[in-house]
Parts: C-alpha cells; sequence; structure tokens
C-alpha cells in the first residue's frame, strides 16, 4: 500500500461517522452538565460556608440543631425567602441567627411568629491556616453599642456581660415560662455571654442572677438567647447544652415547626435565570426546547437526496423566457384571455396528429362524432366562459383530456 493509500485510510478512520457523533455527544453532555453546575454553583458553596447558620457545619453554625431537630420528628426548615415575603404565622417558632453587621432593622422585618427566638453571636473567628474548613477563635466579638443597635427594634439598651474563662455554669427558670424547667446544669461554657437592660424579662438566669434568655417587653413573642453556645454546633457537643438549647428553643410551641433563617447570614436565595429555567414551571419549556433542538441536529446528521446545485441568479434561453413572459401575464392578471389561443393550440395539435394539413372545423366536428368526442364548438365555448386562474385550469384539463380522446392517445 502506498504512502498516499495509508494517509488517506488513516484519515477515513479517524473522522467517521461514529467518531464525529461520540464527539457531538460528549460536547453536548459537557455543556449541559456546565449549564446546570453554573446555575446552582452558589448552593453547593453553602455547604462550604463557615458561618454561624443554620447550614453551616463548623464549630458556630447551627446544622447539628437542625439535624437533631430533624430526628426528634419535629418538622424544620431553612427560610431563605426575603422576610418581606413571609406571612404571619402564630404557630410557628422561628429561629434568628444575626451577626454583629447586621441591622436592627433587618431583625423588625421579619412577620411575627408564635415565638421568635434571637440567638446572639458571640465569637470572632478566622479560618484555620492548616485545617482546611475549620475556625479558630479570635475573640469576643460583642459589645454594649453593638447588641444595643442590634436589637433595637425590641430594647432601647441592651448589655452584654461575659464571665471569665470556662465554667460550668448552672441555670434556673425566673419567668413563668420555664418555672418548671428546674435546675439546668450545663456543660463547659467558655466565657458565658449574658445581657441586661430594662426592657429585657430574664426567663433563664445562671446561678449569678444574669439574663441568659431573656424576653422583650416590647415585643413578648421575641426572645433572645445571649450565648449562642447553647446551640450551636460546638455547644450541642455536650448533652447537657444540648437538652438545654431544646428547653429554650421549645420546639413544641409551634405546631407548625421550627424555621432556621439564613437571610440574616447573606445565603438569601436568589432568582437567576438559570435556575429558573430549570425548575418548574419553567423546565417543561426548557425540556421541550431540548427535544427539539436534539431533533434538529439529527435531522442534520443525514442528507436526503442528492445536493442542489445552485442556479443562476438570471436565467437564459427560450426557458427564461417563457418564464418571465408568463410571470408578466400574471402579474398583469390576463391568464384567461390566453383560452382562446390555448383552444387554437390544442386544435392545430390534433390536426398535426391525424396528418391534416389544417384545423378545419367541420373536419374536427365529423373526427368527434367519429371518436363519440365532446364537439369543438363545445369545448372551445366552455373554455371562453372562463374568468378566473382556477376556471382556466380547469378548462385547460380538460382540452387536454380532449386532445387525447380525439388523437387515441389514451389507448
Amino acid at each position: 500500500m502506498s504512502a498516499a493509500a495509508e494517509a488517506r485510510q488513516a484519515k477515513a478512520a479517524t473522522f467517521s461517522p461514529r467518531t464525529v457523533l461520540a464527539l457531538v455527544l460528549v460536547g453536548i453532555v459537557s455543556f449541559a452538565s456546565l449549564a446546570v453546575l453554573s446555575a446552582y454553583a452558589p448552593e453547593m458553596r453553602i455547604s462550604q460556608d463557615t458561618g454561624g447558620h443554620a447550614l453551616s457545619s463548623s464549630a458556630v453554625g447551627f446544622r447539628g440543631a437542625v439535624i437533631l431537630l430533624e430526628e426528634m420528628g419535629t418538622p424544620v426548615e431553612v427560610n431563605r425567602q426575603d422576610p418581606r415575603r413571609l406571612q404571619a404565622d402564630p404557630e410557628l417558632v422561628r429561629v434568628l441567627t444575626p451577626g454583629w453587621k447586621t441591622e436592627g432593622k433587618d431583625l423588625a422585618a421579619f412577620p411575627r411568629a408564635e415565638k421568635t427566638l434571637v440567638v446572639l453571636p458571640k465569637w470572632r473567628t478566622a479560618r484555620d491556616p492548616i485545617r482546611a474548613g475549620r475556625l479558630r477563635k479570635a475573640g469576643l466579638g460583642a459589645s454594649a453599642a453593638q447588641a444595643t443597635a442590634l436589637l433595637a427594634p425590641f430594647a432601647d439598651r441592651t448589655e452584654v456581660a461575659h464571665r471569665k474563662g470556662v465554667s460550668r455554669p448552672r441555670l434556673h427558670g425566673v419567668g413563668a415560662a420555664f418555672a418548671g424547667a428546674g435546675e439546668l446544669p450545663l456543660g463547659e461554657i467558655d466565657r458565658l455571654q449574658t445581657i441586661s437592660g430594662p426592657d429585657w424579662i430574664p426567663l433563664l438566669a445562671d446561678e449569678l442572677g444574669r439574663t441568659v434568655v431573656g424576653q422583650s417587653r416590647r415585643r413578648p413573642d421575641v426572645i433572645v438567647l445571649a450565648d449562642p453556645d447553647l446551640l450551636n454546633n460546638q455547644g450541642i457537643d455536650s448533652l447537657a447544652n444540648a437538652r438545654a438549647g431544646l428547653i429554650v428553643l421549645d420546639p413544641q410551641a409551634g405546631k407548625n415547626g421550627v424555621s432556621f433563617d439564613v437571610t440574616l447570614n447573606g445565603l438569601k436565595q436568589g432568582r437567576s435565570i438559570g435556575r429558573t429555567l430549570l425548575e418548574p414551571p419553567w423546565l417543561a419549556a426548557t425540556l421541550c426546547a431540548v427535544a427539539a433542538a436534539l431533533l434538529l441536529g439529527l435531522h442534520a446528521l443525514a442528507r436526503f437526496g442528492p445536493a442542489r446545485e445552485r442556479g443562476r441568479a438570471v436565467a437564459l434561453g427560450k426557458r427564461a423566457l417563457v418564464d418571465n413572459s408568463a410571470g408578466l401575464v400574471r402579474m398583469a392578471g390576463r391568464e384567461p384571455e390566453m383560452a382562446a389561443d390555448y383552444v387554437a393550440l390544442i386544435k392545430s395539435l390534433i390536426a398535426r396528429a391525424a396528418g391534416a394539413e389544417r384545423a378545419d372545423e367541420a373536419w374536427l366536428e365529423e373526427l368527434a362524432r367519429l371518436r363519440g368526442a365532446v364537439p369543438p364548438a363545445e369545448i372551445a365555448a366552455e373554455a371562453g366562459r372562463a374568468k378566473t386562474r382556477d376556471e382556466l385550469l380547469a378548462a385547460a384539463r380538460k382540452l387536454h383530456d380532449w386532445r387525447l380522446e380525439m388523437t387515441r392517445e389514451r389507448h
């Protein structure tokens, strides 16, 4: 085999229809996967977020509380909708986990619920440079000015205090809400955080009488948990802290379950064009468009018939003259006036087929009588009555059939 033949064979094997089809399918699947992943990339990055919210598995997150409630059979949802779209629900426990940069008006935007538990932030954190996905404590982030600004919709002034070092506090109920809780011994708490202020009614206090859980005098449905370590992931690692956190949360208070908000942590759900097209009700339209594109692609894979060569823009010869003349007659609307000329043409064709010198009327009448055909005068009169293009076409068909009868071409 020559070198040229080998090259042609290699080229044919490389660019075979199966290879091209495989490349096209791989490209389509890759593009579709990229589009879907791009649309849902923000959702996938949430699991890697280490903030203090209900979707975070870090030490300061509250993912453990969500899982604990689900295992207990309590209906739990993680809200990512704009608070202005929510409705008041008198049978819901709403949990808000703001940061110190959250503004008070953001808390006030939430509608009323059976119970709104505001969990104050406590720690300033930094990413661990050695262990990926973990945090390090960078100190306390709470101050009286920050607490007052954050809780301004519910109290005029809020003081924040911290116990020194690690301790094992013992909580007891002060208000009627937790009167039956008895004494609640806690596990190890690093620098227990408490609040105070004239607008806060103590509900749970430590052995020193400092408020750990307080109720707003302005909004009785609002309860503040001063120390998040009773409910966050590192806190409920201790069974005693988890028990106390559940008593504070009191999931049985809401028949509609517990709703953890994450919009205050910057995780408000967005509506991009990609997600809109990939979710109902627009998903059906997207699937129809994809199916139509696939059918078009299949249709383009095979050619039906030989390739049609492109003709001249301006035709030449007799056919061009006939086409142009017919176009002019059509534009002028003079087709019916051609009936008489067409009758004369048919008569001349009959005479030529019979060997006559000319189409004499008497001769045509005698021929029609012998053939058992329609007399020429009658067929000519019917053609003369044509007034529209459709009537002219019908008369032309009859003239054609008449010619075939007269010349015996049918047989």
